[in-house]
């Protein structure tokens, strides 16, 4: 386990031994300084951002709940959303699903009722956040992508499902806005989200 008040870093979920399931993860006690994620058999315990890292995911939540329902489209906003993939569990920071399936959702949604994650990229979770959680996703059949570096400076990549292994990336940078119109019609400026 990392240090406290160390953010960003995964690794095997303490105090268990040998491979999980989604069931075990999602019966643990609720944890508000570590989300516990599945990849395959193995438990990851990824420490919650604390602030300032904390604040631009709130704040893209914000954002994206105001287009939704501008837009009139039947989707909710989730932060820290328990999402089930194929083999696992995910935790990303945003989650963009279908309402319905959210409001019949109890302690997790399934990834093919998801249509945007996005995820903050610290320093330290820079490898997982540009190579695995990107293939997961992917292979999960979610449509979009979003990654949000602060370092050196807030950069938005939002990407859009490339096959069943990845996504085409369009870079957002910080004074730069952008209209886009998927999966939410949104106006982005990274420096805003800071």
């Amino acid at each position: 386990m990392g240090e406290p008040g160390e953010v960003g870093v995964s690794v095997p979920g303490e105090g268990h031994v040998g491979p999980g399931t989604v069931s075990e993860v999602l019966a643990l006690p609720e944890d508000a300084g570590n989300r516990i994620e599945l990849v395959g058999a193995l438990w990851w315990s990824v420490p919650v951002p604390a602030s300032p890292t904390s604040a631009p995911p709130r704040r893209l939540a914000a954002l994206l709940r105001a287009a939704g329902g501008a837009s009139g489209q039947p989707l909710e906003v989730l932060e820290a959303v328990n999402m089930v993939i194929p083999g696992g569990m995910l935790i990303p920071d945003i989650g963009v699903a279908d309402a319905d399936a959210t409001a019949a959702a109890v302690l997790s949604i399934d990834a093919h009722d998801v249509v945007l994650v996005m995820e903050i990229a610290l320093p330290s979770t820079r490898v997982t956040g540009r190579e695995m959680e990107p293939a997961l996703y992917a292979a999960a059949g979610i449509p979009h992508y979003w990654r949000l570096e602060l370092v050196p400076a807030a950069r938005l990549y939002c990407g859009t499902r490339h096959g069943s292994s990845g996504y085409m990336d369009r870079a957002l940078t910080a004074g730069q806005s952008t209209e886009l119109s998927v999966p939410l019609p949104v106006a982005l400026d990274p420096a805003h989200l800071l």
